[in-house]
């Protein structure tokens, strides 16, 4: 239970979904957890739950969009922590329509978060790994990144940017110790998945070969192991985490 003991980790959208059993995940195996979310009030209170339970974890409100906030909040991060061992960026969004009906508030809102807002959290944790020659950066893709999903081009667009950024970026700060990898996640029972129609839902788990939506413990857990030293020769990889949804 102690495999990211003493790990300073920071994860994006960590105040519910994906990002709440990850940060969960994270603390039952030790690591020192700052949650990054736009929602203070839930990111709030999970933090004090954890704390009170004898976890070892922070808030801060962040924009990922916006480097500035960003840049503010790693920095306060190292400065208190003294590292950054762990980025999870974990924070997304989704605004769906078919390219026809797209409009380009929808577009624009999706690759803010989902691809700039990652590549303004690489670049500032990224900074900050090389220079202590250590680190792992884990990106939450998607399956849909890598097979189109109807109705999401501004959706698939940033989380295939994604797998390009973690290849370019495990090239770049390999030699400085630092590891590069994404998740690419199936149909997981979110908040998120969970608006979609029950019938739809229901069509989703009978494509599935194992039967089932995904849990957010089950990518908890496939960010856990890239983050952790069992992982030490796994860069520049993207885990499919669909429950066979693909094959």
């Amino acid at each position: 239970m102690d495999r990211l003991k003493n790990k300073v980790a920071v994860i994006t959208g960590g105040a519910s979904g994906i990002g709440r059993a990850t940060v969960e995940r994270f603390a039952e195996e030790g690591a020192i957890i700052s949650i990054w979310d736009v929602d203070s009030e839930k990111g709030e209170t999970l933090s004090a739950e954890l704390i009170q339970k004898g976890f070892q974890t922070e808030f801060r409100q962040v924009n990922v969009a916006k480097f500035t906030e960003v840049a503010t909040a790693i920095s306060k991060v190292k400065e208190k922590y003294q590292q950054v061992d762990i980025f999870i960026n974990n924070a997304g969004i989704t605004r769906d329509a078919s390219l026809l009906k797209m409009e380009e508030k929808q577009w624009d809102q999706v690759i803010d978060v989902n691809l700039k807002g990652v590549f303004n959290c690489g670049k500032a944790a990224g900074a900050v790994m090389a220079e202590q020659n250590s680190g792992v950066i884990i990106n939450t893709s998607s399956i849909v990144a890598l097979y189109g999903n109807f109705g999401q081009t501004n959706y698939v667009a940033a989380k295939s940017g994604l797998i390009g950024m973690t290849k370019v970026w495990a090239r770049e700060l390999g030699r400085k110790g630092v590891r590069v990898n994404a998740v690419a996640p199936g149909f997981i029972a979110t908040e998120m998945v969970l608006t979609i129609p029950e019938k739809v839902i229901e069509g989703l788990s009978a494509k599935t070969p194992l039967g089932r939506l995904g849990d957010p413990v089950d990518i908890a857990n496939a960010y856990m192991f890239l983050a952790s030293d069992e992982a030490s020769f796994i860069t520049g990889t993207v885990l499919s985490v669909d429950g066979g949804l693909v094959i």
